[in-house]
């Protein structure tokens, strides 16, 4: 237990800096970790394996060998002082499920949480997990999109509506978006563009796009997809 208690003051002072702490930290955890802390974010990274930890030294604001599934050691880390918690252990349900749970216990505000499944995701929302999240499943799905469309990026924001991204096409080139009324004729929105040398600007109805602009077109999934195939 000792091992832990001395990581106690560090980790208070990165819940103070409103940081994130993500506990387990295979590939999505790690991923997740480094990528909020790329963005500027202060992150504790809690795992159980000593290799893990390891290799994640120096590369997060702190890094912990702990088992989350005890409460002394979750009060010893401080994690009741965080805002916001991922729990991303994806290998040993039961040791998800109990440090959700422990969590809430401890009334942090928000916590996210990873599910392998639908029957884990169900218990999670059970307990009352803020946000269960699926990366393998949504990451499927994303792919599947992709694959059978013709957008250049794909982003489900929520049932049956997504954001895609993918080149003007001819009909809209040297007119109006106004003009070329495409929501009344295709059911979606033009909500932003880039030029192939510029930058993204939001859209308006003034717009006019050129051949090899891209866009960024909100609205619900089929009419996106369909959007996208035009040429």
């Amino acid at each position: 237990m000792s091992k832990f208690l001395s990581f106690g003051d560090d980790a208070r002072r990165i819940a103070e800096a409103d940081a994130v702490a993500v506990i387990g930290l295979g590939r999505f955890g790690t991923s997740l970790a480094l990528e909020l802390m790329a963005s500027g974010t202060d992150v504790l990274g809690v795992d159980d394996d000593a290799d893990v930890v390891q290799s994640l030294n120096g590369e997060l604001t702190q890094v912990v060998r702990a088992d989350a599934t005890r409460l002394e050691v979750l009060q010893q880390l401080s994690i009741g002082e965080f805002d916001r918690v991922v729990v991303s252990i994806g290998n040993d349900i039961t040791a998800s499920i109990l440090t959700a749970s422990l969590l809430l216990k401890m009334n942090v505000p928000v916590i996210w949480a990873k599910a392998v499944d639908e029957r884990h995701g169900a218990v999670l929302e059970q307990l009352g997990v803020h946000r269960v999240i699926y990366p393998e499943k949504d990451m499927g799905r994303r792919v599947a999109h992709l694959v059978r469309g013709a957008a250049a990026d794909y982003l489900e924001i929520d049932r049956g509506f997504a954001i895609v991204k993918t080149v003007a096409p001819q009909s809209l080139h040297g007119i109006s978006l106004a003009d070329a009324h495409v929501r009344a004729e295709h059911g979606v929105t033009v909500a932003a563009y880039r030029s192939e040398r510029g930058e993204w600007s939001n859209a308006s109805p003034d717009t006019v796009l050129s051949p090899g602009d891209t866009m960024l077109v909100v609205g619900p999934i089929n009419r996106v997809e369909k959007f996208a195939q035009l040429r």
